[in-house]
């Protein structure tokens, strides 16, 4: 498949990406992933990777719509939840313990 990543144009395949990947530690994710070969990668490892180009030099958006159309699962950075309040009754409690709790 032809694809455009930060203005150079690439011809990749599915078993490519998957041979470049075999035997690379995934990175910890800390935004988009993508799944190759049961491990969940960075889609910014991965586009350096198949690209041999630094991550500045392209967009993760990039990386992830060439391995979308490829068939690839990726995923995008799940929203923050926002956080839970406690009620004062439900505080004071918290601050108390549990029955049996030594302190």
């Amino acid at each position: 498949m032809r694809c455009v990543i930060a203005r150079f144009p690439f011809d990749l395949f599915k078993h490519e990406v998957e041979a470049s990947m075999k035997g690379i530690k995934p990175e910890p994710v800390t935004g988009e992933s993508v799944i190759i070969s049961r491990r969940v990668y960075p889609v910014k490892q991965v586009g350096e990777v198949i690209t041999r180009q630094d991550r500045r030099d392209f967009t993760a958006g990039e990386v992830t719509r060439a391995l979308g159309r490829l068939g690839f699962t990726c995923r995008s950075v799940p929203a923050p939840s926002a956080p839970v309040e406690l009620s004062p009754m439900e505080t004071a409690s918290a601050a108390l313990g549990t029955p049996g709790q030594d302190a």
